[in-house]
């Protein structure tokens, strides 16, 4: 017999028109039977059911995080962290300490260093890493992910010298005399990122088990993971031993598509706690790496306009081999002219359709749905392709605190240009659904911090007064919506997710007080006291 539970003492906003709040919810197994009062459902009510005291708190639906790396997140909660660091000096002490803890010869991993921030504002190099690693081989992405600092021992691990070619999509940084420097930019350091996702960063299964009650004590109910195929085989195994507690959209790697049309994946496939998701590819890099693919070349930089990842005509063909297929298609972009080129591919889509693809055995969902293009971040958009965004159905995948992040960064190398940044007021108003994230382990994983960035525009400290562009604040309502509604619309799931109604997933974040009344200033910190995955509580914080 399927447990029953009644989660009772909360007021439960339940994002659905026909009850749109209630204080009590009903139900069995994993779904919602009922919301209503408790005087109303008590008299509907068959067989043993527990009911469960929920403390004052104010429900709303499961959150979901649309754009996440969950095995980076979970191997960086004990590698080194260079975040905060202010200078070289200070990040290169935080190296050697992090290092003297390691065995011999062991791998230095995680990073998140920023030299935008740091009081002399220059990339590092390997000379100084060396410095700091002794015998470590070192490899270190940036806050942004987009550049990796090798040390020297690391470089020779992958055969990287001066002879070494940039690949496409890619530059080996070198010195006046051709040797590189040791800061890699976009594809140049995919070599490194094997040895990083591999073997030596640790065991992924163990990392992600623990890292699920992280996720979870932030109100997280479910992520769309960008993650590679490793993390896909370890959530599988998770699943397979009952140990999977949060449910997950798991995109597929470019490198894996064609592995993936081969074994008859399809976006969809799966069921509601791991289920198939799109194709990730990559258009440009990343504003604070200045390799975000822009209209007109950095202050001071002439003739960088960024990097063009995926060349336009591979770019187009990859779209189209993937929705051939019955996979969606979700691409990285920051730059404006990287948004018009993804938005360009995706039109030429619609403007030279396929056939429909086939139903694949396994999915459970229609097999003639649309797909749902995204675009990841969605930062700086050219006015004109707001609309377009909108025209197209594609979802703006976009994560609120880059903004609030970025804040300095953005109004230094984007003063005075005309583009509509972290647009998510002229983008709800155009027609589009944007769906909400963090990004982790770029930034933190807790969604109220995103909830709080889309409401104020504002950083931790309450800067800039009155929001950043405030133009492009949106409502509480909207925020919660784009880690709900619009996270479920993004992966086809709406019928599942994003509500507290009837026949849905009862999925649910429990906060210590409502969103909709406290000061705006307070919804970053706002305390998470419960989450509620397939009706079984999975956190609870009652202190």
């Amino acid at each position: 017999m399927l447990e029953q539970h009644l989660y009772v003492n909360a007021t439960f906003h339940t994002q659905w028109a026909g009850v749109p709040r209630a204080t009590a919810l009903w139900t069995r197994g994993e779904r919602i039977l009922a919301v209503g009062s408790p005087e109303e459902l008590r008299a509907h009510l068959t067989g043993p059911v527990e009911t469960v005291d929920l403390g004052g708190a104010t429900v709303i639906p499961g959150l979901t995080d649309a754009h996440i790396h969950t095995a980076n997140y979970a191997r960086e909660i004990s590698a080194l962290d260079l975040r905060g660091t202010t200078s070289l000096p200070e990040a290169l002490a935080r190296i050697r300490a992090h290092a003297a803890t390691l065995p011999d010869g062991a791998w230095i991993f995680g990073g998140r260093w920023d030299f935008n921030a740091w009081d002399v504002p220059v990339q590092p190099d390997r000379a100084a890493l060396d410095s700091a690693t002794g015998s470590h081989p070192a490899a270190l992405p940036s806050v942004d992910g987009h550049t990796v600092w090798a040390n020297s021992a690391a470089l020779a691990a992958v055969g990287i010298d001066a002879r070494t070619p940039d690949p496409v999509g890619g530059e080996i940084v070198r010195g006046p005399d051709g040797e590189p420097t040791g800061i890699l930019r976009e594809s140049a350091h995919a070599p490194l990122a094997e040895i990083m996702h591999g073997g030596a960063a640790g065991d992924l299964h163990s990392q992600l088990d623990r890292a699920q009650h992280r996720l979870l004590a932030v109100g997280l109910t479910g992520v769309h993971d960008f993650d590679g195929d490793e993390c896909r085989a370890a959530y599988a195994s998770l699943r397979a031993e009952g140990k999977l507690r949060l449910r997950v959209h798991k995109s597929i790697p470019a490198t894996s598509l064609e592995r993936a049309i081969d074994a008859g994946w399809a976006t969809g496939d799966g069921d509601a706690w791991l289920r198939t998701g799109p194709v990730k590819l990559f258009s440009d890099g990343a504003l604070g790496s200045h390799s975000s693919h822009m209209g007109h070349p950095f202050p001071g930089e002439d003739g960088n306009t960024g990097i063009e990842v995926t060349p336009y005509l591979e770019l187009l063909a990859l779209v189209r081999r993937a929705a051939g297929a019955g996979i969606a298609v979700a691409t990285h972009a920051i730059g404006d002219r990287a948004n018009q080129l993804v938005l360009d591919a995706y039109q030429d889509l619609l403007r030279h359709p396929l056939d429909a693809a086939p139903g694949r055995p396994g999915s459970s969902l229609p097999t003639h749905r649309p797909l749902r293009h995204r675009i990841e971040h969605a930062q700086h958009l050219r006015p004109e392709d707001v609309q377009r965004v909108a025209g197209l159905g594609v979802v703006p995948s976009m994560q609120p605190t880059h903004c609030t992040t970025d804040i300095p960064l953005a109004s230094t190398l984007l003063a005075d240009r005309q583009l509509a940044s972290y647009a998510w007021r002229s983008l709800i108003d155009a027609g589009a659904w944007p769906a909400f994230g963090s990004d982790a382990p770029v930034e933190l994983p807790h969604p109220l911090h995103g909830i709080h960035a889309a409401v104020t525009r504002q950083r931790h400290d309450g800067e800039p007064a009155g929001g950043w562009q405030p133009g492009e604040r949106i409502t509480v309502a909207e925020a919660i919506a784009g880690f709900t509604t619009g996270a479920a619309r993004a992966s086809g799931e709406e019928a599942l997710k994003g509500r507290l109604r009837p026949g849905m997933l009862a999925d649910f974040t429990a906060l210590a007080a409502d969103p909709h009344a406290v000061d705006p200033r307070d919804l970053r910190e706002l305390p998470v006291t419960a989450t509620a995955v397939g009706g079984t509580l999975r956190y609870r914080n009652d202190s």
